[in-house]
């Protein structure tokens, strides 16, 4: 008498489990996912170890939307390429260099409303506005504390590394890579300047404070005005840290006339909300040619917003491979909901 009871309840607890396995998929994180907030849709290795009309295709640095909707890239190498939107192929490819004809150690990109190219310098630093066929056609004033020593605060390869028109393309922003002498380690300074009668000149200045061991690879403008800021660090025999921030400056402090940045009382840095650590993406069979946390994950300095609406964005990021046997040009496409 004891045994059909049991066998029913049985019977109703597996289907009430079958029923709780079936709902799961439904409110999973999507397979592509890389946090609640990111997704990755592809990756693309094309251009890895290339060449167009005999310019190495790699150290890419930065990457911007230009106006007919092709994507501008900028070599570390003094070279700026303009790629296929769709098939990333090279159009074409054009040499650039300082007044004296010097290279350029170039980080960060921006297409202005009429086509012309505002790409910095680590070097002095330096931001320069080229024409389209390479031309110097003016450069922008840095603050002295900006400079790398002995003529200001920064360390050599530690500044302009990120580069982006705000909406409206009136104020332009850059983010630099470490912090300044006498700044604590780990605040970082974004500087602005603002279009005056088809000029730019200095503005506001902000604090922005990185994560533990990692510095800024790329600032890059949403078009509600805030920032998407890429944090990175390499650990040798580990790999890569890639981290992915909304950063909001609306309420931050103006700091450039403050000589030193330690996180004291009074002074508001950029607000910054993770939105996702790269390292827990799917790796979509990615394959890496050194150790990394993810396989799919390389050195990613360049990031554009290429698309999007409604509080979500589509965006194109790229590695720079430093021209390294062990390091790859790899290029990544993520939709991110602010």
């Amino acid at each position: 008498m004891r045994l059909r009871p049991l066998l029913a309840t049985v019977t109703a607890a597996l289907a009430a489990a079958t029923c709780l396995t079936a709902a799961a998929p439904a409110n999973a994180r999507p397979t592509n996912a890389c946090s609640p907030r990111v997704s990755i849709e592809s990756f693309s290795d094309a251009l890895d170890k290339t060449t167009y009309e005999g310019t190495f295709v790699g150290n890419l640095s930065a990457l911007a939307v230009d106006r007919d909707g092709r994507i501008a890239a900028v070599s570390d190498r003094s070279a700026l390429f303009t790629l296929d939107r769709k098939t990333l192929r090279p159009a074409s490819a054009v040499p650039l260099a300082d007044e004296g004809g010097a290279a350029l150690d170039s980080e960060g990109l921006a297409v202005d409303r009429d086509g012309t190219r505002l790409i910095t310098s680590e070097t002095e630093p330096s931001i320069r506005r080229y024409a389209r066929d390479g031309r110097i056609l003016d450069r922008l004033p840095v603050p002295d504390a900006l400079k790398v020593a002995p003529a200001g605060r920064a360390t050599a390869n530690q500044t302009f590394e990120g580069l982006t028109f705000l909406p409206g393309r009136r104020t332009l922003l850059a983010g630099m890579e470490g912090s300044l002498a006498g700044d604590t380690t780990g605040i970082v300074r974004f500087q602005t300047w603002e279009r005056q009668r088809g000029h730019f000149a200095l503005d506001a200045q902000y604090g922005y404070r990185t994560d533990a061991g990692l510095n800024v690879s790329e600032t890059t403008a949403t078009p509600d005005g805030r920032l998407l800021v890429l944090e990175r660090g390499f650990t040798a025999g580990v790999g890569n840290t890639i981290r992915l921030y909304l950063a909001d400056q609306g309420r931050a402090t103006d700091t450039s006339g403050i000589d030193s940045l330690t996180g004291q009382s009074g002074v508001r840095l950029v607000r910054k909300t993770l939105l996702a650590d790269l390292v827990n993406c799917p790796s979509l069979g990615a394959q890496a040619k050194q150790p990394q946390p993810n396989p799919l994950l390389d050195n990613i300095e360049g990031l554009a917003v290429t698309g999007g609406g409604h509080g979500r964005l589509n965006l194109l990021l790229v590695s720079d491979d430093n021209q390294n046997p062990v390091q790859i040009t790899r290029f990544y496409s993520l939709r991110v909901r602010l």
